[in-house]
């Protein structure tokens, strides 16, 4: 029988490991595809999630300019509308106007028609109106005077 050398014994074992380790490198090759497959529709998931993120941002801000036109647009409607019945109370009879004020749900509302009333017409018709009114009135028109001097 032959002599079998070292460096035979040790080419063999390297065959032997290479042809055995082959399935394991062809399912590790297939893994990592696969990772490499999941990494990259995770980059472009992050990618399209970062563009509507900002697609998003743009929207919301439009709407909060939307918002503050709206509500100066309101605001604008409402000083109006309160010139308006000033004009018209200004014009009323001070002790009919008075009652008028008395008998209204909004203090608020009071307030800001007399805020842009004529100040003798506007005593004048404070003096005919129920003092509980007329006390809410005055904080409310106080708060106004605090916030526009």
């Amino acid at each position: 029988m032959k002599k079998v050398s070292k460096i035979q014994i040790f080419t063999i074992g390297i065959l032997t490991a290479i042809t055995v380790s082959y399935p394991q490198e062809k399912e590790i090759k297939v893994e990592l595809e696969r990772l490499i497959k999941v990494r990259n529709e995770i980059k472009e998931t992050y990618q399209k999630n970062q563009a509507l993120l900002e697609q998003i941002k743009k929207e919301r801000e439009e709407l909060e300019k939307l918002k503050k036109q709206i509500e100066e647009s309101q605001k604008k409607v409402s000083e109006e509308r309160y010139k308006k019945l000033a004009k018209i109370f200004e014009k009323m009879d001070p002790e009919l106007a008075g009652e008028k004020f008395s008998k209204m749900e909004s203090a608020e509302d009071a307030a800001y028609i007399l805020y842009n009333m004529n100040e003798k017409k506007a005593a004048a018709i404070l003096n005919n109106t129920d003092p509980v009114m007329v006390n809410k009135i005055v904080k409310i028109l106080s708060g106004l005077k605090k916030q526009n001097p």
